[in-house]
């Protein structure tokens, strides 16, 4: 069983083995991970290489299993030093990790990814936000995100790359950090010197998705009571930054107007003050290759992976992704989009997609 730490407030995901290659062992960022991870009683196993190997079981369930339960603390490769741009959601991406202990059934990283599905965090740190500043517009803010390839927030507690992330930025003038998470242990990042140069979102979505579809992670309650914490000001007890809400995979499930209704009223119970507030809306997709690797970890999910029900579209590179027809497409954004404004009229929705 996977292991985690539950309380009122904060869901902790605890990997049951911890493996960490020779080069990770020489960077200082790397043993103050090792130093964290030691004080949960964790084991951790020094590796004799830089390879990660046997990470595979008998059965593709078997090896998602096994994956799930194992944290590597590696070094970022080269190829993680030349950053890519991340259209809508900020001008470039950049990695603290790959990898993520959730268990969502439409898994974004499935297909994206090679390998198992272990997460590995990297303890070159000081190198990777030494990087940041090639990127930089001197005249313009420039936007990173940090949350394509993990959930930063799941980790946190194991890594403190966040935190230091979010120091990092509140020192840079044009530099503005981006994260998103479905996890809620946010207490230690409430007083940090931000500067409102960080963004903290999180990822809600109605009901009957988030339970079915969203193992392992913290209820879309309590991460909206932890976007609260991070939105009031600091003078009533808050972290005072600058917010968002990724509503995603946005479904066409039955009754789906009711759910999203009950979800956007939650959002108001939660967020009852004025807070600098964005919103995000993804609605659902998947690729041929994401759907084999997702139908291999959950055989038995609910999951609606039709081709027949979805719209074919291609990419720039002639990749193919199946989203819904252009009709559907619209009627749930007009309907979410007009949730948002009546409730939210002076929040900025920065994409559908």
């Amino acid at each position: 069983m996977i292991q985690t730490l539950t309380s009122s407030s904060t869901r902790l995901w605890l990997p049951e083995r911890v493996l960490v290659t020779p080069a990770a062992l020489q960077e200082s960022w790397g043993q103050q991970i090792i130093k964290r991870i030691e004080s949960y009683q964790i084991p951790i196993q020094e590796l004799p290489h830089n390879r990660l190997t046997n990470l595979k079981g008998k059965t593709e369930q078997e090896t998602y299993a096994k994956a799930k339960r194992t944290l590597a603390i590696v070094t970022a490769p080269p190829s993680n030093f030349k950053l890519n741009p991340i259209p809508p959601s900020a001008d470039w991406q950049f990695h603290l990790a790959q990898g993520c202990p959730a268990h969502c059934q439409y898994c974004y990283l499935a297909g994206s990814l090679s390998g198992v599905p272990i997460t590995r965090i990297y303890a070159n740190l000081p190198e990777i936000l030494d990087n940041l500043s090639q990127y930089e517009s001197k005249d313009q803010e420039t936007s990173f995100e940090v949350s394509c390839y993990t959930d930063p927030l799941s980790i946190e507690h194991l890594t403190g790359s966040l935190a230091e992330c979010i120091r990092y930025f509140g020192t840079r003038s044009q530099a503005r950090l981006r994260w998103v998470s479905k996890f809620d242990g946010v207490d230690k990042l409430l007083n940090l010197p931000h500067q409102g140069h960080t963004r903290c979102r999180m990822s809600v979505n109605a009901a009957p998705i988030s339970c079915s579809f969203e193992g392992g992670t913290a209820s879309v309650n309590a991460r909206l009571q932890a976007l609260r914490k991070l939105a009031l000001p600091t003078n009533q007890g808050g972290g005072g930054y600058p917010v968002g809400l990724v509503i995603a995979p946005i479904m066409a499930i039955s009754d789906w107007q009711l759910h999203y209704t009950q979800l956007f009223e939650q959002i108001s119970t939660m967020l009852d003050f004025n807070c600098d507030l964005t919103f995000e809306l993804i609605t659902h997709r998947f690729t041929p290759k994401s759907k084999e690797v997702l139908q291999s970890w959950y055989p038995n999910s609910k999951l609606d992976l039709d081709e027949a029900n979805r719209h074919r579209k291609y990419n720039k590179f002639g990749g193919v992704k199946y989203v819904y027809n252009t009709e559907k497409m619209k009627t749930l954004q007009t309907f979410i989009e007009k949730q948002i404004q009546a409730r939210f009229p002076h929040a900025k929705i920065l994409y559908w997609t």
